[in-house]
């Protein structure tokens, strides 16, 4: 019998060796990809090819994993209901009143006219002796509609996420983007009612990102904003798409990250004051991640008179990445869990807490089930 994804990459683990298993959103197929050494390759300019794993700071480098050899398998989901998950109790209040302070602390730099809107963010560490590739493969049963990934580099380590956000998408001169902003628990029957709050935080990102795009892309579109659901969760979303002309993908990169939907305004000010204050190294959490200059070839049949039997074949180069949200980080017999909200002058603190703890039960029900 073939051996499946699962026990494909738990033999490359065990070797020592880097891989990627992932899936798209709405998709069947899990694709992994293996690389053949413990080499830590690093991006330069974005013209490389491979899966991409940059971490928050952008000036630090992002990770290149090669593509030495591709594996695909179809996963059939079957009918599991996910709508309503059992989340075990667990005590999360041991970082509240550092987390609390440092709102405040964002408020009145904000009232101040420093900032217009900050991240911030926390993790959580969890003790567990589930294994990994069995988390990943509830990931993948919960959370169809997600961008789902275990990562792995013996030099850096495991990472498991499963995030909704698109960060970036191209095909040949083509792009498509996303504003994400605003969130609300799903509750059965209910939709959501978006606030003062978190419809100007949503805001805030799609303008952020039209302006940082439009004198380096041509017919530049920004739909209307429309709920959607991710997990538990429902969100506030634009999409945004236009033509690249003559700009390079990492001109888009170095422009769109980190967005303010995972750091703030203006960009300089909220960095640093993430930096400064959140009191921990974020790594790849709110980082980006995907697929870097995939070839993918078409042939089609030639409608030209005379040629009705020959077919041509063309090219697309296509790069897909996600922003690296609801992920967790793994630590041998614990389980590091990031989870965030955005901060403005309409926030206040109990609410962005209890926020938090409704995003870190994407990650939770998978560790905890």
């Amino acid at each position: 019998m073939s051996k499946g994804f699962l026990d494909l990459i738990k033999e490359q683990f065990l070797k020592g060796l880097p891989f990627v298993a992932y899936r798209k959103p709405n998709a069947l197929e899990v694709k992994v990809i293996f690389q053949n050494d413990r080499e830590l390759h690093y991006v330069s300019d974005y013209a490389e090819s491979g899966f991409v794993f940059a971490p928050f700071d952008g000036a630090m480098p992002a990770v290149l994993l090669k593509k030495d050899k591709i594996f695909e398998e179809v996963l059939e989901l079957g009918s599991k209901d996910t709508e309503n998950p059992i989340f075990p109790a667990l005590d999360e209040d041991s970082d509240k009143d550092f987390y609390l302070e440092i709102i405040e602390r964002a408020i009145k730099n904000i009232d101040s006219g420093n900032l217009k809107k900050v991240v911030l963010s926390r993790s959580i560490e969890v003790e567990t002796s589930k294994n990994p590739f069995v988390m990943f493969r509830d990931l993948l049963y919960q959370y169809p509609k997600a961008f789902c990934y275990i990562w792995f580099h013996p030099k850096i380590g495991m990472w498991l996420g499963a995030t909704p956000e698109i960060f970036l998408e191209t095909e040949n001169n083509k792009f498509k983007t996303m504003s994400l902003a605003g969130t609300q628990l799903y509750k059965v029957g209910e939709a959501p009612i978006w606030k003062e709050k978190e419809l100007e935080e949503q805001e805030m990102v799609t303008q952020y990102i039209h302006s940082s795009l439009e004198d380096k892309v041509s017919s530049l579109n920004v739909s209307d904003a429309m709920s959607i659901k991710a997990g538990n969760l429902w969100h506030i979303k634009s999409s945004v798409s236009g033509n690249m002309n003559n700009s390079r993908l990492i001109d888009l990169i170095d422009a769109l990250h980190p967005t303010p939907a995972v750091c703030g305004l203006p960009k300089n000010a909220a960095k640093a004051f993430i930096l400064s204050n959140e009191n921990y190294d974020r790594q790849f959490y709110t980082g980006f991640l995907g697929e870097l200059n995939f070839k993918e070839e078409i042939g089609r049949q030639s409608k030209r008179r005379n040629q009705e039997n020959m077919a041509y074949r063309t090219i697309k180069n296509k790069t897909s990445l996600f922003v690296n949200l609801r992920c967790m980080q793994i630590l041998e017999n614990r389980v590091k869990v990031y989870v965030g909200g955005g901060i403005t002058s309409r926030s206040v603190p109990e609410k962005e807490w209890q926020e938090t703890l409704h995003k870190s039960r994407t990650m939770l029900n998978i560790i905890l089930m």
